[in-house]
């Protein structure tokens, strides 16, 4: 019998589990390697920090999907790949070998790389990754907020650090909230007019916005690249992620960036027997689908050609859409939207995106 591994319980993996029940695939051992028991949608993170939704109502539980499916789950996490060999390494020390392999992990920030970059990030920064680790401790904030405001500092300044300030201010209106953006501009990688619009909705939020980069952080503070000090009780680390450490010498082919080069058919582009999506993954014909709103849409494309090879047939390319709907939240019941150059802003916009993120949930959710 053949096996094929699913490393990670992203959003493709996620959406292949939900098929299996119904249309299994004869003749493969499938083995789900996780180590959490469910995922906890990324995009509705900032929306739990807010305070619109209980954090059980944000994730995805796997056991019920894995149901009838003869998968093997073991809750256990990668720490090294031999592609040449066919060769896993966990995190207890044993291997596991395989046929073919998927990769959906989520996204990583590693903590060796982010200490040495930032000094004392790893003795006081609250880590936005793993997601379910920043789930458990973020209530423990909201608690120490009833007793005194807090000074809160963002630290990075993506669409998810953007989101999580506004989010925070909403959450703990009496505490203080900055924006580090880490030298950058707000929203730099986006059209002008979301630019304009996100810079206003943090100034009509109160939100400090300072275009320096953290250089290390201590009790109390976080020090600055231009040399201010910033009083801050809860720095909040929401870099952008790295590529994991067990890629290193894994034998695959690799980007600039470490993560992993894949082909159209999201296949690598050193090994035909490995797949990859999501943030794990840079499509080499299309760097922009490297980006999550990209990799939401990767799922079923995944899964068509994933059931292909493992019948002996070729894969087909998948081809995204030029354009995605992009959808940011402003913390209260308010987002912004964004279509290409289109850009729009209002209630009925969070309204969108909260259905949007509630109907994903539902749709994967067996309970």
């Amino acid at each position: 019998m053949k096996n094929l591994v699913l490393l990670g319980a992203g959003h493709a993996h996620v959406h292949l589990l939900s098929t299996l029940a119904s249309q299994p695939w004869p003749g493969v051992q499938i083995t789900l390697i996780a180590p959490y028991p469910r995922l906890l949608y990324p995009d509705l993170v900032p929306g739990f920090v807010a305070g619109h939704y209980a954090l059980d109502k944000c994730v995805i539980p796997l056991e019920p999907l894995l149901k009838n499916t003869g998968i093997r789950w073991l809750a256990q996490s990668a720490t090294a790949l031999d592609a040449n060999a066919r060769s896993l390494t966990l995190d207890d020390g044993s291997t596991l070998n395989f046929d073919w392999l998927s990769v959906n992990t989520e996204p990583v920030q590693d903590r060796q790389q982010i200490e040495q970059r930032l000094p004392g990030a790893r003795e006081y920064g609250l880590f936005v990754q793993p997601t379910e680790a920043f789930g458990a401790l973020w209530p423990r904030v909201t608690e120490l907020a009833q007793s005194r405001a807090l000074r809160v500092a963002v630290i990075g300044g993506s669409a998810l650090g953007i989101e999580l300030a506004m989010a925070i201010r909403h959450r703990l209106p009496t505490s203080s909230v900055t924006l580090v953006t880490e030298g950058a501009s707000v929203a730099d990688h986006d059209t002008s007019a979301v630019q304009q619009r996100v810079v206003q909705a943090l100034k009509q939020r109160n939100i400090t916005v300072l275009a320096d980069q953290a250089v290390s952080i201590q009790a109390g503070e976080v020090s600055l690249t231009s040399g201010a000090r910033l009083a801050c009780d809860i720095p909040v680390i929401a870099s952008g992620a790295q590529a994991p450490a067990w890629l290193t010498g894994s034998g695959l082919a690799l980007d600039a960036q470490g993560f992993m080069a894949v082909d159209a058919c999201q296949r690598s582009t050193s090994h035909a027997n490995v797949f990859a999506a999501g943030d794990i993954s840079t499509r080499v014909d299309q760097p922009l689908a490297h980006s999550g709103v990209f990799a939401l849409r990767t799922g079923p494309a995944l899964a068509q050609n994933l059931a292909a090879v493992v019948a002996g047939l070729e894969p087909r390319p998948h081809a995204p859409s030029k354009f995605t709907l992009n959808l940011l939240s402003c913390g209260d019941e308010d987002a912004i939207a964004s279509w290409g150059r289109y850009c729009v802003q209002g209630h009925w916009v969070w309204l969108l995106k909260d259905w949007i993120d509630r109907s994903f949930i539902q749709r994967y959710r067996r309970d």
